[in-house]
């Protein structure tokens, strides 16, 4: 068994096939059979069980691919705190981002960052917040920006903390009301969020808490999108605060009844070696919003 069997295995589960693996692997679909074969071999089990087109972890492939998950990560660790030991100067910050607030939370700090530490290359990978915590548990990002609350694999420091508000056409009846209810808006069409954005559980939380069922016409995973189907009259949306505040002249917004926080984070796994480039946007994170870094759980 070595790294290449497990990084096969683990793409195989993450692409949804051998061939979307080998495309991410730059191999062909035949290696990566014959790989996962041979990693079966080793285990003396299966670790897939092929249905159709489809291939789904056997008991001994969930352990296998948790494990290898780890393994991989903490691979990586290694040979990032090595080069930071032997004095590497120039590093790469590994960051994952939302498409929700990360333009107006952290898209004016990359140039500050850029100044400070120039010789650090800045990866950006952009996902809805539970994609984004796979692939922090994986150690494929060293931070991530995440809506809390969060499980205890991570550690983390808050950003930013919003309330959720409505957004509703410039003339819907709604936008009379000094602030309106879940129950005002389970009669309207919503337009939510993509699979694999958190933000959905907030909404889908309070609607169920009130036992009330949303009326869900469509998701996208474009900000704009989403407003732009607002203002066109098609149904109701939602967004933190300070970026619905910045389509006032296209969109009316809602204030709930209901408080339904939003709470920007950054996280890390727990446990695990930090490089010194993520240490240093966490500190510049923190020079630039003081106010709203109550806490965390470090």
């Amino acid at each position: 068994m070595d790294f290449r069997t497990l990084r096969a295995l683990i793409a195989v589960v993450r692409e949804g096939g051998f061939s979307q693996a080998a495309a991410v692997l730059n191999t062909t679909q035949s290696n990566v059979s014959k790989t996962i074969k041979q990693l079966e071999a080793d285990v003396g089990m299966p670790l897939l069980e092929r249905i159709g087109h489809r291939s789904i972890l056997t008991d001994a492939g969930q352990i296998m691919y948790s494990r290898g998950l780890r393994l991989l990560a903490d691979r990586e660790d290694l040979n990032r705190e090595l080069s930071e030991l032997r004095g590497m100067k120039q590093g790469t910050l590994r960051l994952g981002i939302p498409p929700i607030g990360s333009t107006q939370l952290f898209a004016p700090l990359f140039a500050a960052y850029s100044s400070r530490y120039p010789g650090v290359e800045i990866k950006l990978i952009e996902h809805g917040c539970i994609e984004l915590a796979e692939l922090l548990q994986a150690g494929d990002i060293d931070l991530g920006a995440l809506l809390l609350p969060l499980d205890d694999a991570f550690d983390w420091q808050i950003v930013k903390e919003e309330p959720l508000v409505a957004i509703a056409p410039r003339n819907h009846p709604l936008g009379t009301l000094p602030c309106v209810s879940l129950a005002d808006l389970a009669t309207e069409p919503l337009i939510l969020y993509s699979e694999g954005f958190q933000v959905n559980s907030i909404i889908a939380d309070a609607f169920s808490e009130a036992r009330l069922t949303p009326r869900i016409l469509a998701r996208s995973s474009q900000i704009d999108f989403i407003c732009s189907l607002v203002s066109s009259g098609l149904g109701i949306g939602f967004l933190p605060r300070m970026i619905a505040n910045r389509q006032a002249k296209t969109t009316r917004v809602l204030r709930l009844q209901r408080n339904l926080p939003w709470r920007m984070s950054l996280a890390w796994r727990r446990g695990t070696y930090l490089p010194q480039a993520a240490q240093a946007w966490l500190r510049l994170v923190s020079e630039h919003y003081p106010q709203d870094l109550p806490g965390s759980n470090t």
